[in-house]
């Protein structure tokens, strides 16, 4: 969990500086991410807002998510991924960085196309279209959720 927060420190700083705000468009994490960074002095300053859209609904009604997109590909997809960075980035106007994760964290839900720990990430900034991540992690559905906010932390670290 300190790994989280250096992260987290890290993000708040470099925005910061930068001038960034953000948001972010969490699933399967629940708020991990916006709660990561909120345990951060002066996140105040950078985290614009953070939605948690866990059903399809949700996705289609705050993020823009297409309903095509769901039947066609799925919540745990690269296209759902993307659809919701680049909405949440639409939905908080003056953020330059969207981050969205959607997966599966078990212990159920899995199946051999889609197994249990695959998480599907989406970054979307003002300057660069949403780019999607593949990632299948271990563990029990605590640990999974973990890496995964995780993951979302470096994405958007590196993104600054």
């Amino acid at each position: 969990m300190t790994d989280l927060v250096l992260i987290a420190e890290q993000i708040v700083t470099k925005a910061t500086a930068a001038g960034v705000m953000l948001t972010c468009a969490e699933s399967c994490t629940g708020g991990m991410v916006a709660a990561a960074l909120t345990d951060i002095s002066g996140a105040s300053s950078v985290l614009d807002r953070g939605f948690v859209t866990y059903s399809n609904e949700a996705k289609m009604d705050l993020l823009g998510v297409q309903d095509s997109t769901l039947i066609t590909h799925g919540a745990v997809s690269s296209e759902t991924a993307k659809e919701m960075a680049s909405g949440a980035l639409a939905a908080a106007p003056g953020t330059a960085v969207a981050v969205a994760i959607t997966g599966i964290a078990g212990p159920g839900g899995g199946s051999a196309e889609k197994p249990v720990g695959l998480v599907w990430f989406g970054l979307a900034t003002t300057e660069d279209g949403p780019v999607t991540e593949r990632h299948v992690f271990t563990g029990d559905r605590a640990a999974i959720r973990l890496q995964a906010a995780h993951h979302a932390l470096l994405m958007i670290r590196n993104a600054l």
